[in-house]
Parts: C-alpha cells; structure tokens; sequence
C-alpha cells in the first residue's frame, strides 16, 4: 500500500525573500527575491517537522520576465508578452533552465539547484517541481538544452493550422495583437499562434493567458479530425524528454500544470516511459472536472487535486 504523502508547497522568489520595501511593479533591485539558498538544512529540517515528506517548489524553471539577463546569455523578453515585472512561473522560456531570480549567482543557478536537490534529500525530503505541459512564453528559447535537441518549433511548417508534427498552433495570415503594448515597437507575431487557454484568435483578450503559446499534441481543435497519434507526435517526444532530464537531476516527481489541457493519450504513453527509467518518479495532476478523474488515473497519475 502506497504511503499517505504530505506536500508543503513553496512559492520559490517569496519563501525566503526578506525585502519588506513592496514596491507596486517593482523590480528585482527593488523588491528583491528569495533564492534557492533560503532552504538551509535547518529550514528543511523544520519542514521535515511538520510531517511533509515532500517539497513542492513552485516556479523553478526559467520564465519570461522583464529583468534584463542577457549579460548571462539569456534572450530578452519582450515586455508585451509578460505579465508584471517578474513575470508567471507558468510562462516557461526554457524547460531545460533554472529561473535566474533565483540564484544567488545567474552564471551558477543549475549547480545551486543541485545543491538544494541534495539538500532536500539529506533533509529526508522530496522534490517535487512543476511540469506546464500545455503552454510556453511566446519568447521560448532554450539555450540550456542538451546539445542535439532542438528547439520547441524550430520545425515546424507555420503555413499549417494544425500539423501533428508542428509544436505549435498558427493562425495563418494574421498578425497578433496584444491586448497591452507600452513600448513604442510593439511585439510582432506572424503567423500569430494559438494562446495557452485554448484561445485560437490573434486577438487575446486582457483575460486570456496571452503571455503564452499552446502546445500541438496532435489534437485538431480547429479541423474537427481528432486526435493523432500514430505516428508519436514531436511535441509528446519532446516533453517526455524534459521529464527524464529532470528526474535524472533527482526530482522525485512532477506537479502537472493543467493535465486537463493535455490529452490523456499523452499521459498514457509518457509517464510509463518515465518510469522505465525513473520508476518511482511520482505524477500529480492539476484538474477541474471530476467526470475526468478516471481517464487521469487510468493514464497513470498518483494523484489528483483540485485546489478550488
């Protein structure tokens, strides 16, 4: 039988972040952020107290923001396309980085986070991270990536609406508008591409996740054909992948970002591949529809929430 856990989640750039100025839409220099070295052993130790047995770090993973880290050799983003001064950790620019708000040191954020996988660990802990399958920041760009892999929709034929070998979603011969523009040369997408909330216009709403791009996995919303999945579409391959990249740096598990938005199928095949290699890597599932728990568990998810 499997043992109950208890989950302390932690929102990563606040947990230990002691900069009491709260300045609205502040900066980093300004606001400041908690970093990966808040988890001292004795924190993690007083987490272990508690009766958690695993660690939740929310936002891990680098996000479009508008902190300037090009001297690290981290693209820009445009300031259009992210949400406040920080920017959503659900807006992933790279799913193979570490967000450099978070680091003591930008140049040395992946060996600090290995440090704090291994901190947790010692502590008796584990790690659970988020996995957002369904969406990326409109400016993904992975340059932490292992060579050979290449990037999310650097093959893709932006002719097509749907192809299940494109990553993304297009919406040939339009332009995208953003529902916000402060700078004086507006962010330019042509072909715009469908927005993360299942928004299939180039005209996102203020309400729509329009910071983001939805990712293809072989569903045709648009032409009504369905699901296709023989041959394994790209952007299955490539998520397992960024799984197993991480499971093999010691995460323990990964809390799924709107599984709901991803089809079952998907789920079905990857997470026995992960567990092929990784087999006690744990999947937790962020959904809202209980007439759908049952595809998720058959799929193979460990756990369910809904945190409405």
């Amino acid at each position: 039988m499997q043992q109950k856990i208890v989950i302390y989640s932690a929102l990563t750039r606040l947990w230990g972040n002691k900069n009491t100025t709260r300045q609205p839409h502040g900066t980093l220099s300004a606001n400041g952020s908690g970093k990966l070295r808040d988890f001292t052993p004795e924190a993690l130790a007083y987490i272990r107290s508690l009766g958690a047995t695993h660690v939740w770090y929310i936002g891990l993973l680098e996000h479009a923001t508008k902190t300037d880290y090009s001297a690290q050799g981290i693209r820009p983003d445009h300031p259009d396309t992210v949400k406040g001064q920080a920017g959503s950790p659900y807006a992933v620019k790279d799913y193979y980085d570490v967000d450099p708000d978070l680091a003591e040191d930008p140049y040395t954020r992946q060996a600090e986070l290995d440090a704090l996988i291994k901190r947790t660990h010692q502590a008796g802990l584990q790690v659970l991270m988020d996995f957002i399958p369904n969406h990326v920041a409109r400016t993904y760009h992975s340059d932490a990536c292992p060579e050979g892999v290449a990037d999310l929709g650097a093959t893709d034929d932006v002719q097509l609406a749907f192809s299940p070998r494109n990553n993304f979603y297009y919406l040939p011969d339009t332009s995208l508008i953003l529902p916000l523009s402060t700078e004086s040369s507006p962010y330019t997408e042509c072909p715009a591409r469908a927005t993360g909330n299942d928004c299939f216009s180039p005209y996102p709403s203020i309400t729509d996740w329009y910071e983001t791009v939805k990712l293809n996995y072989g569903v045709d919303y648009c032409g009504g054909s369905g699901l296709h999945a023989d041959p394994i579409p790209d952007t299955w391959v490539k998520m397992r992948d960024i799984l197993c990249y991480w499971a093999a740096r010691g995460v323990d598990g990964f809390r799924c970002d709107m599984t709901e938005l991803v089809p079952p199928a998907f789920w079905a095949w990857a997470i026995p591949s992960v567990r092929k290699q990784y087999p006690k890597t744990l999947f937790l599932a962020e959904i809202y529809q209980p007439h759908r728990y049952g595809e998720y568990l058959h799929a193979g998810f460990d756990y369910l929430y809904d945190k409405v």
